[in-house]
C-alpha cells in the first residue's frame, strides 16, 4: 500500500451531515471525483471526552455514527485514515475501570503507568516534573480503588479533569504491544489504509528528560509499530508537534511528518505581501510530508516554528488573526515560552476567517499548499470556505470549537453554491489529476510580492504565480494537446 499522491479531506464522522452513513452519501452525491487521495475520519469510537480523542476502544465504532460496517463500505470507494491515540485510553475503558475495581490485581494493571515504574517509591520528585513539558498541572492523577480503598497515582499526560479522562498506556508492557496489535489488526479487517499516531511524541517517560521525544526510545517504539504496520500493509502518519528539527528526524527515520509549518509560512506571506519566508522554506524543507493549512485544533505557532520566526514578527500576525476573530492556545510551562514570553501555541479560527474571509487570498494560499510536496489535506470546514463559529464557543466553553461547525445537509448544498467553493473544487480536481504533480518541482526565482512554483513530468509542465500584493495566483499549464494554457484560480 502506499499513499496516493492526491487530495485528501479531514472530517468528524458526524461533521458532514450527521453520521458515518450521511457522510458516505455526502462523498459519493457531491464530492465523488474530489477526495481521491482519500478521508481522514478524526476519531469515530466511543469516547468520552475532547471530541473523539478519548476513546475507550477502536473495536466498536460510536453508535450514533454508525457501525465498522459504515467505515469498511467507505473505505471500498475511498482510503481511509483513522486516529490511533497510541500515547492513552479512556479512563472510562473497560480496561481502566477493571483497574479502578481492582487496582493491582486487575488483569489490565500492567497496561497503566503506576507512579512506582517512574519512581522507585512512587513517590512523585517536583524537580524531575520541572523538567517535563507539560500539557496539565500534574502529569498524574489519583484514584481511589475500590476493592483496596487505596490511592493509586497513575500516569496521565492530557486532560482539562482532575482526575484525567484520558489515562496513559505502558508502551512498555506486553500487553499494551497485545493490545495495539489488536487494534491494527481491526483496522485490516475494516479497509482503513492509514493511521495517524496521534501523540505519539509522549509515549516514553524517562526521568532526567521533557518526557516527550526522549530519543533513542522512541525510534525503537517507532521501529516496532511500523513494523506491525507494515505487515498488514497499512501506512503510518506519526503526528508530533515540536521542534521543527524533532520532525526532520522523523523523516530521516523514513516517516511520513506533518507540515506544520506551512500553513503559518503561507499565512505570514499573505499577511505581509512578502514570500521571503516561504521560498526558503519551500526549497529546504522534507518532502515526504502530508500538507495541511486547517485541522480541527489551529494553525501551529509554538513550538512547531520555534527558531523559524521572530517572535515580534509573530506577534504581529497572531494580533491580526485575533482582530478577525481568532482565539489562541498558550503554552503552559513558564520554561517553554520565548525568552520575550510570547507564548502562542496554536491559532484557532477558520482559515478563511484568518484571511479576512477574502476568496482571492484564500484560494491564493490553498494554491500554494496543493504546488508544495506532498499529500494535501483539506479540512471540511475549510472545504466548505467556513467562517468561524463564534455561537460554538460560547456554548461548549471550548476555543477550539471555533473551527468544528457541523454541517447539515442543507448547510453543505447552499455552501457549495458559493464560488469560492465551486473554485476551490476546481483547483482539487486540477491538483488530482495533473499529470506533472507526479514529478520534479522547482521553486523559480521571483521578486519578494510574488512567488513561483513549478512542477514538471515529460511533456508536461504547470507553474503558479502568486501576486502578494493582490493576493492573487494564476496557474499556467500544457494541456493534453501540447498547447498552453492558464486559469485564475
Amino acid at each position: 500500500m502506499s499513499v496516493k499522491n492526491q487530495v485528501q479531506l479531514i472530517t468528524y464522522p458526524d461533521s458532514l451531515g450527521g453520521d458515518l452513513k450521511t457522510l458516505h452519501r455526502v462523498l459519493n452525491t457531491y464530492f465523488s471525483d474530489v477526495f481521491k487521495g482519500g478521508v481522514h475520519i478524526l476519531p469515530p469510537f466511543p469516547s468520552t471526552g475532547d471530541r473523539g480523542f478519548a476513546p475507550q476502544t477502536y473495536l466498536e465504532i460510536e453508535p450514533s455514527f454508525g457501525t465498522w460496517e459504515d467505515m469498511k463500505a467507505i473505505g471500498e470507494e475511498f482510503d481511509v485514515l483513522v486516529d490511533l491515540m497510541v500515547n492513552h485510553i479512556s479512563r472510562q475503558s473497560s480496561y481502566f475501570q477493571d483497574f479502578l475495581e481492582k487496582g493491582r490485581e486487575s488483569e489490565y494493571a500492567d497496561l497503566f503507568i503506576t507512579l512506582d515504574k517512574i519512581w522507585p517509591d512512587g513517590q512523585p520528585v517536583q524537580q524531575d516534573i520541572d523538567k517535563m513539558f507539560l500539557r496539565r498541572k500534574l502529569p498524574y492523577s489519583t484514584f481511589t480503588i475500590a476493592e483496596t480503598g487505596k490511592e493509586e497515582k497513575v500516569w496521565t499526560t492530557f486532560g482539562k479533569t482532575d482526575p484525567s479522562e484520558q489515562i496513559d498506556l505502558d508502551i512498555k508492557s506486553e500487553k499494551v504491544k497485545q493490545l495495539l496489535t489488536d487494534f491494527f489488526l481491526n483496522f485490516k479487517k475494516n479497509n482503513v489504509k492509514i493511521v495517524r499516531l496521534d501523540a505519539v511524541g509522549y509515549v516514553i517517560k524517562k526521568l532526567g528528560t521533557s518526557c516527550f521525544f526522549v530519543e533513542p526510545e522512541i525510534y525503537e517504539f517507532l521501529d516496532w509499530v511500523m513494523k506491525l504496520a507494515a505487515s498488514l500493509e497499512i501506512e503510518l502518519l506519526p503526528e508530533v508537534h515540536a521542534h521543527y528539527t524533532t520532525q526532520y528526524k522523523l523523516a530521516e527515520h523514513g516517516c511520513w511528518i506533518y507540515d506544520f509549518i506551512l500553513p503559518y509560512r503561507i499565512l505570514e506571506a499573505l499577511i505581509n505581501q512578502n514570500s521571503g519566508d516561504l521560498v526558503h522554506y519551500l526549497k529546504t524543507r522534507p518532502k515526504k510530508q502530508f500538507t495541511m493549512l486547517d485541522c480541527h485544533d489551529g494553525i501551529p505557532v509554538k513550538p512547531d516554528l520555534d527558531d523559524l520566526i521572530d517572535t515580534r514578527e509573530a506577534r504581529k500576525i497572531v494580533d491580526v488573526c485575533v482582530a478577525r476573530g481568532a482565539n489562541l492556545s498558550l503554552i503552559l510551562s513558564d520554561e517553554h515560552k520565548a525568552a520575550d514570553g510570547f507564548d502562542v501555541h496554536q491559532i484557532r479560527c477558520t482559515y478563511y476567517s484568518a484571511l479576512n474571509s477574502d476568496d482571492d487570498a484564500y484560494l491564493t494560499a490553498r494554491a500554494i499548499q496543493f504546488f508544495t510536496p506532498g499529500i494535501p489535506q483539506v479540512y471540511y470546514v475549510g472545504l466548505l470556505a467556513g467562517e468561524n463559529d463564534y455561537e460554538r464557543v460560547k456554548n461548549t466553553g471550548e476555543g477550539r470549537e471555533i473551527n468544528r461547525h457541523n454541517f447539515s445537509l442543507e448547510e453543505i448544498e447552499r455552501s457549495l453554491e458559493k464560488e469560492s467553493v465551486q473554485r476551490l473544487l476546481r483547483l482539487i480536481r486540477f491538483r488530482n489529476e495533473y499529470e506533472a504533480f507526479q514529478g520534479e518541482f522547482e521553486v523559480l526565482d521571483s521578486p519578494s510580492d510574488e512567488l513561483r512554483l513549478k512542477w514538471t513530468k515529460d511533456d508536461k509542465s504547470c507553474m503558479l504565480l502568486v501576486d502578494l500584493r493582490a493576493s492573487l495566483a494564476e496557474i499556467s499549464y500544457v494541456d493534453e494537446e501540447g498547447f498552453a494554457d492558464h486559469f485564475a484560480v
